[in-house]
């Protein structure tokens, strides 16, 4: 399991508190806030670590995670 310094930690959850702003609020459950954090996870883990990389992982699958939902 990938270990993360306490600075990758507040960046990760910056962009996901970020992410989160651009899902529609009827939508922004637990598990879309769940699926966006895996999504930041998994790119952190593959070495992003900078706040505009991670944020955009997780934007870039916004619309497959509603098309999910809907």
């Amino acid at each position: 399991m990938p270990s993360y310094s306490p600075e990758l930690i507040r960046v990760m959850r910056a962009a996901l508190d970020e992410v989160m702003t651009k899902i529609p609020i009827d939508m922004a459950t637990p598990a879309i806030k769940a699926h966006m954090a895996e999504f930041i996870l998994k790119a952190a883990a593959e070495g992003q670590t900078s706040y505009d990389g991670l944020l955009a992982a997780a934007s870039d699958q916004i619309q497959s995670i509603l098309a999910t939902v809907m």
